[in-house]
């Protein structure tokens, strides 16, 4: 449990700063970063690359303006040596640094203008606009084969949040083809109303259309990618805890043949905060996996997740996920998951979907930033689950923390180890690692990387990549907080 850890710990401050984006390989774009492969590949290499958000930033003397790390994936994995630091005073990034912005609090990734190079989707739901404070902005990064130059904002629908303040605009962010056309579509979520865009999207940000979803009200998660086979998103919207449902109804979303969403359908057994889409039994079929981080005890009411926190999964088959689907529901009371249920442990704040061993089955990684290890609260937990020909198992499922022989540093006490989680094959092995976050480590912020393996992680080897090293800087008394977030799905408040 975690209720003694002040937030002072668990929200520190941080500072960065701004660098030119080191030049990657100008080879020619690779054609299809809109393939799960190369979804994050922003100069075409043929390699993903790692975003790394880090919202508490400052930038020089402006506190918590927020930035963005990227580093570029190579056949040796990602290193600080190879990157670019993004921030709202980079050069053709719109906007500026302002004071509490949070620029990074969420970030994603898709080829938006169709040109062969993934794009950047960076959320800034603290941002002032218009004088409406915390209004939010989504801005795009776009790739190149020198890597990620220049941006646009990405304005919400006409009447977006109408007469509310404090919308959030970009506290979720999802992509996903839902027409079938090579355009992504890109769906955001905020405390006022979700919102929808249809790909392409022009230089300046313009898609081809866009849309408020309000029919589902506040959006704390965003999830889109194919359950059906049809070679469509879906996208599913989750709006998190409502009254009456702490656990977070679940609304799925399907464009029609003329490219227009109807009533979103709720599935009523079906709950969520965030989630991610991956194909986990090996059936051909995306499976939809969603984290419930909070429990009874985070939001102080009774109805919540189980004590400590819950993945759910729903399974995807040819007609979809339906409405009278059940969930398989996994916790740290369910036999085989390591570690134990405690009040506020946060198990599924993070959560992340990828095949660290190549057998054709994708995992699931959920982080458990509030757990406590040993008497350190808040030091935070990340365990692997597997998938089999049978679903999501808790056969063979391993927990990390930072006391584990082979994983670098010593659980303390605010670290957060796990307040992101990642699946990425970076080396092209056919492999996916897998990458955790550590935004209270130290006084920058870390994170940790595993190579995948055809056993699984492979702790030997693996390597802590920090927020000084990777271009952050700190000033006075002010923490990094490098880590909290990358572009797998986390919970933003």
């Amino acid at each position: 449990m975690h209720r003694a850890v002040t937030a002072a710990v668990v929200l520190a401050p941080l500072l960065a700063v701004t660098l030119t984006p080191v030049t990657a390989s100008a080879t020619a774009g690779y054609k299809g970063a809109n393939t799960a492969a190369v979804q994050d590949d922003f100069n075409g290499d043929g390699y993903r690359d790692l975003v790394v958000g880090a919202p508490f930033a400052s930038n020089g003397s402006v506190e918590q303006a927020g930035a963005v790390v990227v580093l570029y994936g190579s056949a040796s994995s990602v290193s600080t040596a190879r990157r670019a630091v993004i921030t709202q005073a980079t050069s053709g990034i719109p906007g500026e640094p302002e004071e509490w912005d949070r620029f990074g609090t969420t970030v994603a990734s898709a080829d938006l203008d169709r040109d062969g190079y993934a794009d950047l989707l960076v959320g800034t739901p603290n941002e002032a606009v218009g004088g409406s404070q915390d209004r939010g902005s989504v801005t795009v990064v776009w790739g190149g084969p020198s890597g990620l130059q220049g941006g646009a904002s990405i304005a919400p629908p006409a009447g977006y949040g109408d007469g509310r303040t404090y919308c959030g605009f970009g506290m979720s962010l999802a992509t996903g083809d839902m027409n079938a056309d090579g355009a992504p579509e890109v769906g955001v979520g905020s405390h006022c109303e979700g919102a929808s865009f249809i790909g392409p999207f022009t230089r300046t940000g313009k898609p081809a259309s866009s849309y408020r979803e309000g029919r589902v009200g506040d959006v704390r998660g965003v999830v889109m990618g194919d359950v059906n086979g049809d070679g469509k998103a879906e996208r599913f919207w989750l709006p998190g805890p409502t009254t009456g449902d702490l656990r977070g109804p679940v609304f799925l979303d399907i464009l029609d043949d003329v490219g227009q969403a109807p009533w979103p359908t709720k599935l009523p057994y079906a709950d969520g905060h965030a989630g991610q889409i991956g194909d986990v039994n090996g059936d051909g079929y995306g499976d939809l996996i969603t984290g419930i981080g909070d429990d009874d005890s985070d939001l102080n009411e009774t109805g919540a997740a189980h004590r400590g926190g819950e993945v759910q999964v729903l399974y995807g088959g040819p007609q979809g996920i339906t409405t009278d689907q059940r969930p398989k529901v996994f916790h740290q009371d369910t036999a085989g998951v390591p570690g134990t249920a405690e009040d506020g442990d946060e198990f599924g704040h993070s959560l992340s979907v990828g095949d660290v061993d190549a057998d054709g089955y994708a995992d699931v990684l959920v982080g458990s930033p509030g757990e406590a290890v040993g008497t350190r609260v808040y030091a935070g937990t990340a365990v692997l689950l597997r998938g089999s020909a049978t679903g999501l198992t808790t056969t063979r499922a391993v927990g990390y923390s930072q006391n584990t022989a082979g994983v670098a540093g010593t659980a303390e006490a605010g670290d957060q180890f796990g307040a992101a989680v990642h699946l990425a094959d970076l080396n092209k092995d056919g492999k996916a690692e897998a990458i955790v976050g550590t935004p209270g480590e130290n006084s920058d912020g870390c994170l940790w990387s595993v190579r995948g393996s055809a056993t699984g992680p492979v702790l030997s080897g693996s390597v802590n990549l920090c927020g000084k090293n990777a271009g952050i800087t700190l000033a006075n008394d002010t923490r990094g907080y490098f880590g909290a977030a990358l572009t797998s799905p986390h919970v933003s408040t």
